[in-house]
């Protein structure tokens, strides 16, 4: 028995707590992954809700367990959030945030706090109705704006060493059942030249010239990219450039491009990185090199974890069990049908499901075209009625 109309009453009973815990979390800030405050209060409102085991990992992230049954469910929400910017460039308080027809403007609101209350609120009146029988169920608060998927990563390996059967990704979906995205490669290009004074430039090598034929090369390249129906054609783009030189009135003795590289099926990591070596000239072998990127930063802990900055592409079809069971979670709580779909940009999922095989899906309120802008927001109706998809999810699934 799904049990629809108590979760419903329990949902409205709550609509208050559960989004004035919207806003408190808002207003804490958590950028450059500094969880612990947020984590805190994450923590204190799962404390109040019975929950079996709240607690911090190694690296920072903020955990709560319902049950000790056989089968595992994580609900993923990352809690960390990009930083404000030009604040000038805000028309109100980014962490206050202001109600306006409905929908809640805050920086996390849409990416990714948006989905937390849901799904603490969720697990705890699934256990009150007797629906997580058999499971127990994670609600994992984490890093990821930094590094996509070693939060899950540590989860898995570390601490508390724990490999789920299911996870559900509460990045924002609009309400609708997500089921994969693009993967990505963080690549750069170093060149190495000769420095000089300005004045006398022709006795230097400039590193930043021999990189603008990558540069073209790279603006060019897109359309030769690979293609897949349902994820979509890959991207190539310069993201950053660096540039060490002795002074402003010297040539630069080493240039440095960063390559943002999103990868649809088909493409592999190898063939990736050949495409942008292939555009390095002849001349400019010996002196220009291509690297992939590596995360070794530590967490606001110091915990390290180490992991190249390579994500794999994943999607699941539509008649898998656990798409299904989103699907079937959405009609009975009264959301209007809708195909399944994909994110645009990347999610924890490229580890539970690209690296690690573990079966995920994607359910949020929010639109991700907010995330990162001055207008990241979420309507608060969807916020609460998220509640109830992540209530009876774990029921449905077989």
């Amino acid at each position: 028995m799904t049990k629809i109309p108590e979760i419903q009453s329990l949902v409205a009973k709550h609509r208050d707590d559960i989004i004035q815990f919207m806003r408190d979390i808002c207003a804490i800030p958590s950028m450059d992954s500094q969880l612990k405050d947020v984590g805190e209060r994450i923590a204190a409102e799962m404390t109040k809700l019975g929950y079996d085991e709240v607690r911090f990992d190694k690296m920072g992230n903020i955990m709560g367990r319902i049950g000790n049954g056989p089968r595992v469910i994580v609900y993923d929400s990352h809690i960390d959030t990009v930083g404000i910017g030009d604040p000038s460039a805000w028309s109100w308080d980014p962490f206050v945030g202001k109600v306006e027809d409905g929908i809640f403007y805050a920086r996390g609101a849409c990416d990714e706090k948006g989905s937390t209350p849901g799904m603490v609120y969720g697990l705890a009146f699934a256990r009150d109705l007797g629906l997580l029988d058999g499971w127990t169920a994670w609600y994992f608060g984490n890093m990821e704006e930094w590094c996509d998927g070693i939060a899950p990563n540590t989860f898995v390996e570390v601490d508390p060493g724990v490999r789920p059967d299911f996870v559900v990704i509460g990045e924002p979906t609009k309400m609708n059942v997500y089921r994969g995205h693009k993967g990505r490669l963080e690549m750069k290009v170093v060149a190495k030249g000769k420095s000089a004074h300005a004045a006398s430039n022709h006795l230097g090598d400039n590193a930043v010239y021999k990189l603008l034929p990558v540069i073209a090369g790279i603006r060019d390249l897109e359309p030769k990219l690979g293609d897949h129906p349902f994820l979509g054609h890959g991207k190539i783009t310069v993201s950053d450039m660096t540039v060490k030189t002795p002074s402003i009135n010297a040539v630069p003795d080493e240039a440095t491009i960063f390559i943002d590289r999103r990868m649809t099926f088909g493409e592999t990591k190898e063939a990736v990185k050949k495409q942008v070596e292939d555009l390095i000239p002849a001349e400019f072998k010996d002196s220009v090199r291509v690297e992939e990127l590596f995360y070794d930063e530590p967490s606001y802990t110091g915990f390290v974890f180490p992991v190249d900055k390579y994500f794999p592409a994943w999607a699941y079809e539509e008649n898998h069990p656990l798409v299904e069971a989103g699907q079937k979670a959405r009609t009975l709580i009264g959301l209007p049908e809708a195909p399944s779909g994909k994110w645009n940009f990347s999610t924890n999922g490229i580890y539970w499901a690209g690296k690690a095989g573990i079966p995920a899906i994607g359910f949020g309120p929010g639109d991700e075209e907010t995330a990162h802008t001055t207008e990241d927001s979420v309507p608060l109706d969807d916020m609460v009625k998220a509640t109830e998809f992540y209530a009876v999810l774990p029921s449905l699934i077989p």
